[in-house]
């Protein structure tokens, strides 16, 4: 075994680079993450020390692999601590990590390994490996496939592919002319490297390759080291996958901060592994706390009517206690802190812990609206999510909830080191050490994704509120006009019908059309509760969703749900259908945003049916 000194590297101009031996110095055999090993289903933590060995020996092996200066690799897996690794002894090698979804298809693959000139690629599965060979046979730039997976089943003739720990056995082996190369690179390095090249999901076109700096991620860390109120007694847990630049850069902003991680390997796993590793802290996406209210509301909706009775006063009282006074800085009265007290302890504890965040201080949500109605909820029942706004472009943040004074309904406040702007048709545009460099390999689209004096067109529509928080209201290319002449901001409707238990998507129609109208994925099992206690027959889901009480159920929960909205801006008609949409489908981006073109394309059919 090497025995290493982990020394703060202090010629380094990017700190993500030194930071991981900073930590090793720091908490030395302290836990630095932990997972859940595959095989035994426990929980591993991994220590600081560890963790800086195995980033220190991938960061040999990869020059011995003959990656280069600048050259950029692909990790094309699942959440695993392999992708940490690799991730950072690509830096010392001031080599650029490329995420690729998990999900990918061998399109979405082929396409990021020619526009970004790949050349190795790992991979975490037998899928992903089958993939990645696919397209390695097809093509000439993709040389080697790495797996994490030491169980794969690799093809007979294969003489391209190495396990990890192969490759980390090149690196403990390496020669000391290796480890003076990688030593020179490591200390070459400067705050304007490639620290990643994040491909965006493409809603419209193909993807882009955003390139973005160390200056961008240092900027990041130090902004929020100074707003955030975290330390390195929390523990966060990571389930978005770690290409999305939210979950990354979250979770090199933990690694910095010292706080402690849960990686989650599976998806479908996320609510046992909640309630595994309580996290205090969590980044997520509105769709995760619209799946907890439903779940909370169906739960409570079933319960007894004294107990669902008292359920619903401590929601009522936490709303007073949290939104009312707290939120806005003003002192409760006595009265009220016993009563919050009280039912916090007895009531609202309870559903926090049977959700799993009950030891919860901080929960960031972003990536699409979330409506105001979880949100006041969620507040209520003493569940802190930090509503904010961010985008690969802008490596994540651009705004979030402060501590107090936020506004429900706002995506918070601007961060210090941006400056904003409202331009032309209302769009957002930005300015700041975090905006991305440009896009890989695309003169004329870098040309259209700036203004003249350098601000980063967003695509958002919004505004500032009177108190300075940023408002959203739309995406510029989602935003579509009835034949009326009348405006439709589809992600605010979807937002709020999403709320429902009985609705799991929902794409909203009406370019040039009469009236709005909803394309509606149900929640099967909800509906097959519902049916089995309504005494409805069916063979097959298609049966269900052609039910005409069912469509009547749905119809008076959508009325309902859309009771706030001007008339021309409800949905009048809509279709049920018996499949979800989907990525391979082209339906959903990876990071599951509509493809509203797509949508339009496949249900023609259905569409027009409902203009009839």
């Amino acid at each position: 075994m090497l025995s290493l000194q982990f020394k703060t590297i202090t010629t380094m101009a990017n700190k993500l680079v030194e930071m991981i031996s900073a930590q090793a110095a720091k908490y030395g055999a302290r836990e630095a993450f932990t997972y859940k090993d595959p095989e035994t289903t426990y929980w591993k933590p991994t220590s600081w020390n560890k963790f800086a060995e195995h980033v220190e020996i991938m960061g040999y092996a990869l020059q011995i692999l003959g990656v280069k200066e600048g050259e950029r690799i692909a990790v094309f897996s699942n959440n695993c601590p392999q992708i940490l690794e690799t991730n950072f002894g690509a830096f010392r090698n001031r080599a650029v990590p490329v995420p690729m979804y998990a999900t990918s298809s061998q399109d979405q693959v082929n396409y990021i390994v020619k526009d970004a000139e790949i050349n190795v690629i790992f991979v975490g599965n037998q899928s992903q490996y089958a993939i990645a060979r696919r397209v390695l046979k097809s093509g000439k730039q993709l040389s080697q496939i790495v797996s994490y997976d030491e169980n794969i089943v690799l093809h007979y003739d294969d003489d391209k592919t190495i396990t990890y720990r192969q490759l980390l056995k090149m690196g403990y082996d390496a020669s000391d002319e290796v480890k003076e190369e990688v030593n020179r690179r490591t200390a070459a390095g400067t705050e304007e490297d490639m620290a990643c090249l994040i491909y965006t999901s493409g809603t419209t076109g193909e993807p882009k390759g955003v390139i973005l700096t160390h200056a961008n991620f240092d900027c990041q860390m130090e902004t929020h080291a100074k707003v955030l109120p975290v330390d390195d007694t929390d523990r966060s847990l990571c389930f978005l996958p770690l290409s999305h630049i939210f979950e990354c850069a979250w979770t090199y902003f933990c690694l910095t901060t010292g706080i402690r991680i849960a990686i989650n390997y599976n998806p479908k796993e996320i609510q046992l592994s909640i309630r595994e590793t309580r996290p205090t802290v969590m980044c997520s996406v509105p769709r995760f706390w619209e799946k907890v209210y439903a779940a909370v509301q169906d739960k409570v909706s079933k319960m007894p009517p004294l107990q669902r009775k008292l359920v619903q006063y401590a929601i009522k009282v936490g709303k007073e206690y949290n939104l009312d006074h707290k939120r806005n800085g003003i002192k409760p009265s006595r009265w009220l802190k016993w009563k919050f007290d009280m039912l916090d302890r007895y009531v609202l504890h309870t559903l926090r812990r049977a959700i799993g965040v009950e030891r919860g201080r901080f929960f960031p949500t972003a990536g699409a609206p979330i409506s105001d109605n979880i949100c006041s909820f969620l507040h209520s029942c003493g569940i802190n999510i930090v509503v904010g706004y961010g985008l690969s472009e802008t490596t994540a943040t651009v705004s979030f909830f402060p501590q107090e004074g936020f506004e429900i309904g706002s995506i918070g406040r601007v961060l210090p080191s941006l400056e904003v702007k409202i331009g032309p048709e209302d769009e957002i545009l930005l300015k700041g050490p975090s905006v991305m460099k440009g896009y890989y390999n695309k003169p004329a689209e870098n040309e259209k994704a700036f203004t003249a004096d350098g601000f980063f067109r967003t695509g958002d529509i919004g505004k500032f509120t009177a108190a300075g928080s940023l408002v959203i209201t739309d995406r510029l290319k989602d935003l579509f006009k009835t034949s009326n002449g009348k405006y439709i901001a589809p992600q605010a409707l979807e937002s709020v019908l999403g709320e429902d238990k009985f609705i799991e998507q929902v794409a909203i129609i009406g370019d040039q059309r009469k009236y709005v109208t909803a394309i509606i994925i149900p929640a099967f099992d909800a509906l097959k509760e519902y049916a089995a206690k309504r005494k409805i027959v069916y063979k097959t889901v298609d049966d269900l969703v052609k039910n005409s009480e069912i469509y009547r159920m749905i119809e008076d929960r959508i009325n309902r749900l859309q009771k706030n909205f001007a008339s021309f801006e409800q949905v009048k008609k809509f279709t049920l259908l018996a499949h979800e949409f989907t990525m391979e489908s082209g339906e959903l981006t990876n990071t599951l945003k509509i493809r509203r073109s797509v949508i339009n394309k496949l249900y023609k059919k259905e569409i027009e049916a409902m203009y009839v």
